[in-house]
C-alpha cells in the first residue's frame, strides 16, 4: 500500500485485496478461481460497511482512499461503489471526502505508450527502436499487435531488462544483496519475505498460517475475470462528484510512469486551474504540480514505483496537503 509513511498524521486502516493476497484469504476455494475487478471492489466495501457497524465511532469521520498502482483501477471503482450505494442507502453512508492514487494504472492504450516513450526519453532504448514503436504498434482498444511491432518491443525489452523497473536508477537486487548503500534497497522485498515468513511474527500477526507469505500471488490472476481496458469512465464519474482526487508519480518509475499519468489525464481532458508548477520541501524542489477542476495531479522528484520508499518527506508534505484540500506549496 501506498501509506505506510503517513501514520503520523492520520488513523489509517490497511485493507488486504483482493482475498488471497499477503495473509488475506477466503473460506470458499472457488472464490480464487472468480476474482476480478468488480468483485474486488464489492468484497472491499462489504469489509468497510462491516467495519464502520463494529466500530461506529469512526462512522462520522472524513475518510479517504488511498493506494498504488493497479490501485488506480481498486480506488476509483471503490470510491464510485461507495458514491453510488450512499445514494441508495443513507443508513451505510461513508463519508468519503477523497481518494488519492500513486503512480496509478489506469489506462491499458496510455500505460503502453506512456512507458514505451519514458524508456526514450531517459536515452535508454534508441531512436529507431522508439520510431519502430510509434510507427507500428497500435495500443488501442481491441488491436492485435503486429509481427513487426513485437519485433521493435523484444528489442526494447533486450535494453531494459536488466534495469530496476520500479526505480531505473537503482541497481538490481541479485542474489538477496544489492550495491545500494543510501536511500530504498531494492532487496527490500526480500527482506520483508523473510520477515514475514518467521512463525513468531506471524502469531503476533494473528495470521493465517495454511501458506508462506510472499508479495505477489499469481494464482488468482489465472481466475481474473473482468479488467476493463481504462477506468477513465470510472475517474470521470468520480470527479463528477466533486470529491478530492489527487493523482501522484514518482518520476523515476518506468512500471507505471509520470507519462502514463499524464497521457491518461489528456483523455479526460480537465480544466486547469492552477498551470503547472514547481513545489517546494526544504527550500529544494519536491516535484511538479499542476491544478485541474477536480482533480490535481503532482510528481515527486527522484521517487521511484513506491513514493514512501524513496521520499519519505516529500510523500508525508503531499499526503498532509492532500488532506487538508491544499495543492503543495509553491
Amino acid at each position: 500500500m501506498f501509506l505506510f509513511y503517513c501514520n503520523v498524521v492520520a488513523n489509517i486502516l490497511f485493507l488486504e485485496s483482493p482475498a488471497g493476497v499477503g495473509f488475506s484469504y477466503s473460506k470458499k476455494p472457488s472464490d480464487y478461481k472468480t476474482f476480478g475487478d468488480t468483485q474486488t471492489a464489492k468484497d472491499s466495501y462489504t469489509f468497510l460497511i462491516n467495519w464502520f457497524k463494529r466500530f461506529p465511532e469512526y462512522k462520522t469521520r472524513d475518510f479517504f482512499i488511498a493506494g498504488e498502482s493497479y490501485a488506480g483501477h481498486y480506488v476509483p471503482q471503490l470510491a464510485e461503489l461507495i458514491l453510488t450505494s450512499n445514494q441508495n442507502n443513507k443508513n451505510t453512508a461513508i463519508n468519503l471526502k477523497g481518494i488519492l492514487i500513486g503512480n496509478a494504472y489506469i489506462d491499458e492504450e496510455t500505460q503502453e505508450t506512456g512507458t514505451h516513450d519514458f524508456w526514450w526519453y531517459h536515452s535508454m532504448i534508441s531512436d529507431e527502436i522508439h520510431d519502430g514503436i510509434v510507427k507500428h504498434c497500435n495500443f488501442s482498444w481491441k488491436s492485435v499487435l503486429s509481427d513487426k511491432c513485437n519485433e521493435y518491443i523484444d528489442k526494447e525489452y533486450q535494453l531494459v531488462e536488466k534495469l530496476f523497473a520500479y526505480e531505473i536508477y537503482s541497481p538490481l537486487c541479485l542474489n538477496g544483496t544489492s550495491a545500494k548503500t543510501t536511500g530504498f534497497d531494492p532487496c527490500s522485498e526480500e527482506y520483508i519475505k523473510s520477515y514475514l515468513n518467521i512463525p513468531a511474527v506471524q502469531k503476533s500477526l494473528h495470521a493465517n498460517l495454511t501458506r508462506p507469505w510472499k508479495a505477489c500471488n499469481d494464482e488468482l490472476l489465472k481466475g481474473w475475470k473482468d479488467k476493463p481496458f481504462s477506468v477513465l469512465p470510472s475517474i470521470k464519474r468520480v470527479m463528477g462528484s466533486g470529491i478530492r482526487f489527487w493523482l501522484l508519480c514518482g518520476d523515476i518509475d518506468a512500471s507505471v510512469p509520470v507519462t502514463a499519468t499524464k497521457y491518461a489525464i489528456k483523455k479526460l481532458n480537465p480544466a486547469i486551474k492552477k498551470p503547472w508548477y514547481a513545489w517546494y520541501l526544504n527550500n529544494e524542489v519536491g516535484g511538479f504540480a499542476v491544478v485541474y477542476e477536480n482533480l490535481t495531479f503532482v510528481t515527486v522528484r527522484g521517487a521511484g514505483h513506491f513514493i514512501p520508499s524513496y521520499q519519505p518527506d516529500r510523500a508525508l508534505t503531499l499526503f498532509s496537503s492532500f488532506l487538508d484540500g491544499k495543492p503543495p506549496a509553491s
